[in-house]
């Protein structure tokens, strides 16, 4: 029977490694942040795992670590080849041992991935994504990486770890060396599977006899590339026996390389869509084995080891987005996580350009040390105008300092522009977010006004000591001729059910939301991030790896409407989306048949349709249906009536400050920052 203390039972069980034992079958999966080459980071870096630690994670993983100068990420990125580096990595060690956690160094050497002139590799094959070539390893440099492998794990036991992580997947180096893809050697190193295999056998091997038994090596090794030649399901099951005999501790899983032009770990990937080829690989190996990617709810980490389907479960994003995840799940709280919607736009977007990452449900994620809540000295009435994201986030954070908070909204909902999101067929875990509004706003007893717009004459007779508006924003509607027409509609009355959705449509505005509408129209509302056999259909994966790489065809999709998305800027739509996400959105247009065209004029609508000027030449799109997606504007009046006043106690926030491409990111962070400061 499930304990109703712990209704995660296995998820809170130890596994006992023999020479250690890990508290619960919690990873926290590599994640780099952008502090470990920060001046003063590692503070902050140890702080950052010292949450997690406290948060009852069992065994956490840095971020990628270089072994040498060639392995690099980018110049000047983290690396350990030196006793002088051993001393910060101590601050690491000692903050996690501290709160009774364990933790990892990953090692992880680039490849041809490095973004830099040093970069190497098995072959001389540039990535797609890299402008440097790389130059071949010769026969005494892949020697020299495998001494330095050893030579980082050493230096990783010395500082305080518990043990390793080799990285082998994802397509940096060691995976590069194992498939044909970009092993094209014809030397002891390519050719044969046997031979391609070699160098991550030879440096688990100079591990091991570097580090002794007592010291944990997690091997993540690539299940699924992605990629044409990638490894069949013979190669991978030969390499985990073979890495199970050389002295890994454990498999840890890994998905995708990073070019390839298929998305696993987006939100609009089902949760734990690859846990299948984890739980085949598992049946060859009597190690235990770590399953990864999209399981951020304990509900489903619990069922993938109740059904034996892999003996750890590794979560990144899930916590960051709440350091206590493991905490609460044991007390039977799951519905106070803050659970993680995929979007990757704290994290991954600021990684892959060079910032420090966080995430965009919890602003305090990696600025622990710098952003801390803390009980307010004056207590304040607070008015919160607007229950949005940053209006929930503002009245929540306050709440919580000990503030009286009344929320006003005029809707019957709270949300805001997430309960659009929502809607959005491949953002269906955006919900996720507005439950967990929902229960902060009652556990921290806001008293939340539904149904109710406020003006300043309200606000004033009730006297509040601070005023916060978060009223949010509004459709722009351009200046078209005939914008008045029946068939034009905004996209709040189009997601809202307001009006029924049209066959075929143009979209006006290639933005964020410009995106989410069309995708809107050729799904039909229909749920596209919760069906995992239409997610393998659509991207062409095969998780049983009876295809090499895990490709096979994919389908050919049907789309429920005919759609031109629409943009007057002559340059390529979706250019300002995420950097891990953009080309996301553009290839399930692609798929859909959407008609992408940039350059436009609008002449005019009426009857027959819309009529636009493309590149000088004119032309009539027979459309039933405009949806207006041209940007936004703020919907401050109430600021404005209150300033004019002169009330001096009243803040703006979000949206409803600036109104310039809906970025939640930033209205969340504006209203915890306001909060912490009232």
């Amino acid at each position: 029977m499930t304990d109703q203390k712990n209704p995660y039972p296995l998820l809170s069980e130890p596994l006992d490694l023999g020479f250690t034992k890990l508290k619960n079958r919690v990873v926290m999966g590599s994640m780099h942040t952008g502090l470990e080459e920060q001046k003063g980071g590692f503070e902050r870096l140890a702080y950052f795992y010292q949450k997690r630690a406290e948060g009852g994670v069992g065994l956490i993983v840095t971020g990628g670590v270089a072994p040498n100068i060639s392995g690099w990420l980018y110049p000047f990125a983290i690396k350990l080849t030196n006793q002088k580096e051993v001393r910060k990595h101590r601050l690491v060690t000692e903050a996690v041992h501290k709160a009774d956690g364990k933790i990892l160094m990953q090692i992880l050497h680039a490849g041809r991935y490095g973004y830099h002139p040093l970069c190497v590799s098995a072959s001389k094959l540039k990535a797609p994504m890299n402008k440097f070539k790389p130059r071949a390893l010769s026969n005494c440099g892949i020697k020299r990486t495998i001494k330095h492998f050893a030579r980082a794990a050493k230096l990783a036991k010395e500082a305080g770890y518990d043990g390793v992580e080799i990285m082998g997947s994802e397509g940096y180096l060691i995976n590069q060396f194992l498939v044909e893809h970009t092993n094209k050697r014809q030397d002891k190193w390519g050719g044969s599977f046997e031979n391609r295999m070699r160098l991550p056998l030879e440096i688990i091997k100079a591990t091991r006899q570097k580090v002794g038994e007592d010291f944990i090596i997690m091997f993540r090794l690539s299940m699924l590339d992605l990629v044409e030649k990638g490894s069949s399901f013979d190669e991978v099951v030969t390499l985990a026996k073979a890495l199970e005999k050389a002295g890994v501790t454990i498999i840890n899983s890994g998905i995708g390389w990073h070019e390839a032009r298929i998305p696993t770990i987006s939100t609009q990937v089902p949760r734990a869509a690859f846990v299948p080829i984890t739980e085949e690989i598992r049946k060859h190996v009597n190690i235990p084995i770590v399953c990864v990617n999209r399981i951020n709810t304990p509900e489903v980490a619990e069922d993938i080891l109740q059904k034996q389907k892999a003996d750890l479960i590794s979560m990144a994003r899930p916590l960051l987005a709440d350091p206590d995840f493991v905490k609460k799940a044991q007390n039977n709280q799951s519905q106070a996580i803050n659970t993680c919607i995929a979007c990757n736009q704290a994290c991954l977007d600021h990684v892959f350009v060079g910032k420090q990452a966080s995430c965009l449900v919890n602003p305090y994620a990696c600025n622990e040390s710098v952003m801390q809540s803390k009980p307010a000295t004056d207590k304040k009435s607070i008015a919160v105008i607007g229950a949005g994201p940053a209006g929930c986030t503002a009245a929540i954070e306050l709440a919580k300092r000990g503030h009286q908070v009344d929320l006003y909204e005029a809707s019957d909902k709270i949300g805001g522009q997430f309960k659009l999101s929502a809607k959005t067929p491949g953002k269906e875990e955006f919900s996720e977010a507005l439950r967990y509004f929902e229960y902060q706003l009652n556990a921290n007893e806001v008293n939340v006004k539904l149904n109710t717009k406020v003006n300043i004459e309200d606000l004033k007779s009730l006297n509040y000591d601070e005023i916060v508006i978060a009223s949010g924003v509004m459709p722009r509607i351009p200046k078209i001729d005939g914008i008045d027409h029946p068939m034009v509609v905004d996209y709040m009355q189009l997601l809202n059910g307001e009006v029924a959705a049209g066959k075929k449509v143009a979209v006006i505005g290639a933005g964020g939301i410009g995106f989410d509408v069309s995708v809107f129209l050729v799904f039909a509302g229909k749920k596209i991030g919760e069906n995992t056999e239409d997610y393998y259909h659509e991207w062409g994966i095969d998780v049983t790896l009876a295809h090499r790489g895990g490709l096979t065809k994919a389908h050919e999709p049907v789309p429920e409407a005919e759609v031109y998305l629409l943009q007057r800027k002559d340059e390529r739509l979706g250019k300002r989306l995420g950097k891990t996400t953009g080309w996301i959105h553009r290839t399930t247009l692609k798929h859909q048949k959407v008609k992408m065209l940039s350059g436009v004029s609008y002449d005019k609508i009426d009857d027959a349709g819309l009529h636009i000027t493309l590149k000088g030449e004119k032309k009539l799109l027979e459309v039933d249906q405009v949806v207006i997606c041209a940007g936004q504007e703020s919907e401050r009046s109430l600021y404005n009536s209150l300033i004019d006043q002169g009330i001096k106690n009243v803040h703006i926030i979000g949206g409803a400050h600036i109104a310039a491409e809906v970025d939640a990111k930033r209205a969340i962070k504006e209203a915890t920052e306001l909060a912490l400061a009232l």
